[in-house]
């Protein structure tokens, strides 16, 4: 079964077809309109730095959507199967720009849950590791690739220049915003504790307690 095909399979077990179709024309509207604006852009050279920081985006992303299909296999909880498709349209999103500028993805050809980059396979069996204990772990799972994901989007966007590139790291960190937001509800239903490994209290609290965000 390859990764579109899984996640489908488990978004059908869980969530409404009403539902499903609503989401998937959203995404498919958003996407078109994210190529759009990329494309609307000449590709310029690349500092070595932005380079590095859209194949690391592109395996983060890849991290988060592997763990949540893995994890929503198990759980089948709400936000691990509805976020796992939101994260195969950043991967999308990413994937974009690695075509506009001519740079190989590091994600292409790999199944759920296989990574070109030791660190990342290390982090990512951690997680499911972690997340299959219960559903509470799942959730604290998700949240820390969520500030994980902000903390490195936050990064990488001050050394972008690109206004193409800076667009697509806008609308992902938006998305990652109210990902937490949704882990953070689940786990105050779940009476549960996170502490924030990567975003500072402060930080964290500002995101997991104001509204969702348009995206």
């Amino acid at each position: 079964m390859n990764n579109q095909f899984r996640l489908d399979a488990i978004m059908e077990q869980i969530l409404s077809p009403r539902f499903m179709q609503d989401r998937h024309q959203h995404r498919t509207e958003h996407m078109a309109a994210i190529r759009q604006r990329i494309q609307s852009h000449t590709a310029q050279a690349l500092s070595a730095e932005e380079e590095h920081d859209l194949l690391h985006m592109c395996e983060e992303e890849k991290i988060a959507r592997d763990v949540y299909l893995q994890l929503g296999e198990r759980w089948a909880l709400r936000p691990l199967v509805n976020i796992s498709g939101a994260e195969q349209a950043h991967m999308d999103a990413i994937a974009a720009l690695l075509t506009h500028y001519d740079l190989p993805d590091p994600a292409q050809g790999l199944a759920v849950g296989e990574f070109r980059t030791p660190d990342f396979q290390t982090l990512h069996n951690q997680l499911v590791e972690r997340g299959l204990r219960s559903e509470l772990d799942a959730i604290k799972v998700g949240l820390l690739i969520e500030e994980l994901d902000i903390f490195d989007l936050v990064e990488a966007r001050s050394r972008a220049r690109q206004p193409e590139i800076l667009a697509v790291y806008d609308d992902l960190e938006r998305g990652s915003r109210n990902h937490l937001r949704a882990f953070f509800r689940h786990l105050q239903r779940h009476r549960g504790e996170y502490v924030p490994q990567y975003l500072s209290l402060s930080d964290f609290e500002a995101v997991a307690w104001s509204e969702r965000e348009e995206c």
